[in-house]
Formats: C-alpha cells, sequence, structure tokens
C-alpha cells in the first residue's frame, strides 16, 4: 500500500537546498571583481556542503546513500525509455536517471572546487592561474548545465508522477510503501558530519 513516508531526512533536504543557494551566490558573484570576496565565501560554502553530501552518501540514511539509489547504466537507460513513452516506474528514492544526475553534480562540484582553489592560490605561477581560472570558469559553465537537466527531470517526474518532487525535498515526504519510510530525520548526526566537512575546508582553505 502506498502513503506518504518520511524519505529524505534533515541533513539532506538543508544540505540540498544549501548547496544549490551556495553555487548560485558563487556564479553569479564570479563575474565581477569588485565581488571576489563574495564568490570565495560562497565557494568556501560550497566546498563544505559538498564534502558533506560525499560523506552522508556512505554514512547517510537509507535513501540518501549511493549504494541504495545508484543503478547499472542499462537500469537508468531502461528508465528513460519509459520515461520517454510516458510510463516511467515511480521509485521511492531517486529514480536511475536521476542518480546519474546526481553523481554528475557532484563530480563536477568537486572538479569546479579544486580547479577555483588551484586559482585562488595561484598554484604554478600567474600563467598557470590563469589557465586554472579558466578551467574553473568552463566547469562552472558545465555544472549549471547538469543542473537544468537535473531541474528539468524534477519537473518532468513531478507531472508525470503527479507528485510535487521540489515540495518533497523540502518535506521530506514521498509516496512509498507502507514501512518503508525514515524512522527518523536524524538531525543530530547530519550536524556532526557537517561540522566537520565545514571544519575540513576552512582548514584547507587556511593552510
Amino acid at each position: 500500500m502506498m502513503q506518504r513516508i518520511l524519505v529524505w531526512d534533515y541533513p539532506q533536504r538543508l544540505g540540498h537546498w544549501l548547496l544549490a543557494g551556495s553555487f548560485a551566490i558563487a556564479y553569479v558573484s564570479g563575474e565581477a571583481e569588485a565581488w571576489q570576496a563574495v564568490h570565495v565565501a560562497a565557494g568556501a560554502c560550497f566546498a563544505a556542503l559538498l564534502a558533506f553530501r560525499l560523506v552522508w552518501g556512505v554514512a547517510g540514511s537509507r535513501y540518501a546513500r549511493f549504494a541504495e539509489f545508484v543503478r547499472p547504466p542499462r537500469v537508468a537507460v531502461d528508465y528513460l525509455r519509459a520515461l520517454a513513452q510516458g510510463h516511467p516506474p515511480h521509485s521511492t528514492g531517486h529514480n536511475p536517471a536521476g542518480a546519474y544526475a546526481i553523481l554528475a553534480l557532484l563530480g563536477f562540484g568537486v572538479l569546479l572546487v579544486a580547479a577555483g582553489f588551484a586559482a585562488w592560490q595561484e598554484w604554478g605561477g600567474r600563467a598557470l592561474s590563469h589557465a586554472f581560472g579558466e578551467v574553473h570558469e568552463g566547469i562552472a559553465g558545465v555544472l549549471l548545465a547538469v543542473v537544468a537537466v537535473h531541474v528539468a527531470g524534477v519537473i518532468t517526474g513531478s507531472i508525470l508522477h503527479r507528485e510535487n518532487l521540489v515540495t518533497a525535498m523540502f518535506t521530506g515526504r514521498k509516496c512509498g510503501p507502507s514501512g518503508a519510510g525514515l524512522a527518523g530525520p536524524r538531525p543530530l548526526a547530519g550536524a556532526a558530519v557537517l561540522v566537520l566537512a565545514a571544519f575540513a575546508v576552512v582548514w584547507g582553505f587556511s593552510a
């Protein structure tokens, strides 16, 4: 029997929206030299939240873990085929295609932070630092495109499944089998991981 169950815990929901917000601020502020301090601060927040999501993908609650939602590529292809036909199978957590969008977002996010940090620290001198900066900007554009695909997928899934997936990422609740929901939102565990991730990033930026 399908009913509204708790799928997304507090840490995942909060981390999701803060990650999106920090990327948006960093992207907009990166266009002007006068906003460099804001850009660096937003980038540091993005890095900490990214580190948190990677750790939470291993140590988080059931539906946040990579092992729960990442499926073989053929499963994602089958899902996309069903999506094109207008009747994709319902997923309690992330759907198979959305899982790869998430991996792409996280992967390009790591590359974005690495290139930006290298440019900011002027690794290899002025010329190489400039090259890192160009790579950083290019990756930001690619990441923005992946975000657009992700958003389009969320909208499409919301329409076809008649379930508001955006609201679900705020409330944490989605339709799912009775008894498949999380036992609790795990706010304390998430806060501990986030603090450790933030500390690690601050230490890295100040080293």
